[in-house]
């Protein structure tokens, strides 16, 4: 008896911790919530390779263009295009303490997936430290090479989450 009363309890225990996600996009963070560009590039003459970001962040999803310039040729010569090359991205995001983890997928300039071609395909990791923050300027470094990416905000946007 004492044996299903304690499997009753469990029981009960389990599906209580248990709850059902809304099926509704997360909302964000509200200081993210725009179009970001990075105008410029400190230094960039004296780079062998360096790539210009134009992130999207709406509620908790991000998009992002990537445009690589390279005096170094990484690729088959159909796909280096003279050191100039263009890549997208989508995917979620998080805010942990001064960090901007970024999670997806390389995708296509229409942002579906990407699946073959030139460049990357397959999933797009990103850790960023947020060094610095105002209302439309955000100072990100990159976790993997230390290199800054300072964006100026074009257009704010209001998170409006959307089902899933």
């Amino acid at each position: 008896m004492w044996r299903l009363m304690l499997s009753l309890l469990l029981t009960s225990a389990v599906f209580a911790a248990c709850s059902r996600l809304p099926n509704v996009q997360g909302k964000g963070e509200a200081f993210l919530q725009g179009v970001w560009n990075q105008d410029s590039i400190a230094h960039k003459e004296q780079l062998l390779n360096y790539t210009q970001h134009k992130f999207k962040f709406t509620c908790d999803s991000f998009y992002v263009d990537l445009t690589t310039h390279s005096k170094v040729n990484y690729y088959a010569d159909s796909c280096f295009n003279n050191g100039v090359w263009k890549e997208y991205a989508k995917g979620v995001y998080e805010v942990r303490n001064d960090s901007l983890i970024l999670e997806g997928t390389y995708t296509k300039a229409n942002y579906k997936q990407k699946v073959t071609g030139c460049y990357q395909i397959g999933r797009y990791v990103r850790s960023f430290i947020v060094k610095s923050f105002e209302s439309n300027k955000l100072s990100l470094v990159n976790a993997s090479d230390q290199r800054e990416c300072n964006l100026i905000l074009k257009e704010k946007i209001v998170c409006e989450p959307k089902a899933l």
